[in-house]
């Protein structure tokens, strides 16, 4: 067993000099070649292209700038405590998904341009668990509206939106057909990716918030929609897409080759403790991993009863005999994938911990047939090699069959999709297997109820998330007779500056009705400043990246066992960072399209026309200003603006 840590990357992708180049670049005419204009600085509020990758929404930038210190908590309050509730406006499980989240906003973060992303999500994963540790609730509002809420399905996006819902003081339902909530972060995904104590913990909190539940009882089943309809003021469609999509080949339907949902719930109930001696997995998502991992750490034992085979398990209610674990052996698990390694869609790590506990990865390949044996179950797995693409939505492959060869296998398992089960609300399917809503996630033609999650698209867990609190924000409007209005383009959380004013005490007057001139000394408002983060991504042009020196993202120690120390093993293998290494990696984000306080501006104007806000008056975002008496237009303060959020405008 090793400890190492996650993939740093081989080179910087930023470099101010190239190859070949003999002499040093004229660094004055970049930085200080000013010019006389009528424009002035503005102070423009922009969003970061972290947080527009986010589907969760997050303020991202916001909860790291709580963390690295550069904005303050209310007295009284710990930085960790402010920080975790700036994220959790948005997402009300960090700690699970500081774990299991693909980390999207990592892939857009602006740090790439200059050698390695932010490590966010470690940032994220610490603070989730700091609030366990310190059992931190969410506050519950200080009144009701006495509107009640239905919400179908227990998973990330059905108690997304319960929380959302509870926070804004209505009553919610959640109606579940398993025992225990989570939905796919339970039932989905191997407990040593998502500690059950993690998931419970934070669940629990949405509970606590007055959240009722109604564990075992299927909408269209057990309570018909029409009585849920009549009984709740407005209904939320969280159903999940918890069904699996058999291999597209023929002889996919051998009792021995099974889904990837059903594999994995029946590992998840405690019903399977072994496998096949040979596995081959088919996908080369996160879920494939988690399939083929779990697999490698269940073994194998040799002649199992004809009623403990895998697929009777899977297939079934049945529980494999406990005490035949002892006999286990490893398993041989083989991975297959149409995209070759660098283009799986699992996450990179996942793949590395495949890889390290000797799990064989065909990428590349593309099954062709499940071959059938004489009793009927399936004897291995017929693949060729391919090449894939995507042309818009629909996969295109092109298969060479002449590269054909036999994988033999126990159990196959198909991890190429979901499917969502409509039993009993075949109305909503909309003959894509999928619910249709508008921007607000409400269901066209049924008005008061919406929907979210894997029932509009599966996607990643973080997604759910993202639908559950757009949707929840579309319940309260309608719940309170108000228009649903459009959503803006960037749809996620974000600093707001006039409410950590407020907080801060600080008093806003009331604006006049005629026009003002931008270069007015009036104090009624924040001069020159537009928040213009729902509507404008900043790119890294608009950066002055030679502020940022490298610096090594601070990464997380993962646990990598070997395939003979990966059976049985079912400890978590990502460790936490600790507080002052979370620290440290807040303090790598670049802040981009929000000042952080770095003095640049003050102290290379020329004409002292850029000043420090008094400290009494300043805060986070309201850090300088500019004496448009003293301007000049020199633009400088905007060239050497590492974050962008100087401006240059008010003039031709």
């Amino acid at each position: 067993m090793a400890v190492t840590t996650e993939t740093k990357p081989e080179k910087l992708t930023f470099r101010r000099y190239q190859d070949g180049d003999a002499q040093w670049h004229d660094w004055r005419g970049n930085i200080f070649n000013a010019s006389y204009t009528h424009k002035c600085p503005t102070y423009q509020k922009s969003a970061p292209p972290c947080q527009a990758s986010c589907p969760s929404g997050e303020d991202i930038r916001g909860y790291l700038a709580i963390v690295r210190g550069t904005e303050k908590p209310p007295a009284g309050v710990p930085w960790q405590e402010y920080a975790w509730r700036r994220l959790t406006e948005a997402n009300p499980f960090p700690s699970v998904m500081g774990r299991v989240c693909p980390a999207p906003c990592e892939s857009g973060c602006n740090r790439n341009e200059v050698e390695d992303f932010v490590g966010i999500n470690s940032v994220e994963h610490f603070l989730g668990d700091w609030a366990i540790a310190q059992k931190l609730q969410y506050r519950k509002p200080a009144t009701t509206t006495g509107k009640k809420v239905a919400v179908i399905g227990g998973g990330p996006a059905g108690l997304s939106c319960a929380y959302q819902l509870a926070l804004k003081g209505h009553e919610v339902t959640v109606f579940d057909e398993r025992a225990e909530l989570g939905g796919m972060m339970r039932y989905g995904i191997p407990g040593f990716r998502t500690p059950r104590a993690m998931l419970d913990a934070e669940i629990g909190r949405i509970l606590e918030l007055g959240v009722k539940t109604r564990l075992g009882t299927r909408i269209g089943r057990d309570v018909s929609m029409d009585e849920v309809q009549k009984s709740f003021d407005a209904v939320f469609m969280g159903l999940g897409a918890q069904g699996g999509r058999p291999l597209p080949v023929p002889g996919a339907e051998a009792p021995n080759c099974v889904t990837a949902t059903a594999f994995l719930r029946a590992f998840n109930d405690g019903r399977l403790k072994h496998v096949g001696k040979r596995v081959v997995v088919v996908g080369g998502g996160d879920t494939s991993i988690d399939v083929a991992t779990v697999a490698r750490r269940l073994g194998h034992i040799d002649h199992p009863k004809a009623v403990e085979r895998p697929e009777q398990v899977i297939g079934g209610h049945l529980a494999q005999d406990v005490a035949e674990i002892s006999a286990r052996q490893g398993a041989e698990v083989t991975l297959t994938s149409v995209f070759t390694v660098d283009k799986m869609q699992a996450n990179k790590h996942e793949i590395e911990h495949a890889l390290s506990e000797g799990i064989v990865i065909r990428d590349g390949w593309a099954p062709v047939e499940v071959v059938i044996g004489p009793d009927g179950r399936a004897t291995g797995l017929k693949i060729a090699q391919c090449q894939a693409r995507f042309v818009g939505p629909k996969l295109e492959l092109k298969v060479d069959e002449a590269s054909a060869e036999f994988v033999p296998a126990d159990l196959i398992v198909s991890a190429i999709g979901q499917a969502v089960d409509f039993s009993g609300l075949e109305r909503f399917d909309n003959g894509r297997g999928l619910i249709s809503a508008d921007k607000n996630y409400q269901i066209a033609g049924q008005p008061g109820v919406f929907a979210g999650g894997d029932v509009l698209r599966p996607h990643l867990l973080t997604s759910a998330i993202g639908h559950g609190w757009i949707a929840a924000e579309g319940i309260d409007r309608y719940l309170r007779r108000e228009a649903l209005e459009k959503r803006p383009k960037i749809d996620v959380h974000s600093f707001d500056l006039m409410r950590k004013m407020l907080e801060k005490g600080l008093k806003l007057e009331a604006a006049p009705h005629e026009p003002v001139l931008g270069t007015s000394s009036a104090n009624f408002a924040v001069h020159n400043y537009d928040d213009r983060s729902a509507r404008f991504v900043i790119p890294h042009q608009d950066l002055f990246l030679g502020h940022f020196q490298y610096t090594p993202r601070e990464v997380r120690n993962v646990t990598q066992l070997t395939a003979e120390q990966a059976l049985g093993n079912f400890e978590e293998r990502l460790d936490a960072l600790e507080e002052k290494r979370a620290v440290a990696e807040a303090k790598r984000c670049m802040s981009c399209g929000l000042c952080f306080e770095c003095d640049n501006c003050v102290v290379y104007c020329p004409q002292t026309a850029v000043f420090r806000v008094k400290k009494d008056q300043a805060t986070m975002g309201r850090y300088v200003d500019t004496d448009y008496t003293k301007c000049i237009g020199c633009h400088i303060c905007a060239d050497v603006c590492p974050t962008g959020y100087i401006q240059m405008g008010m003039g031709e």
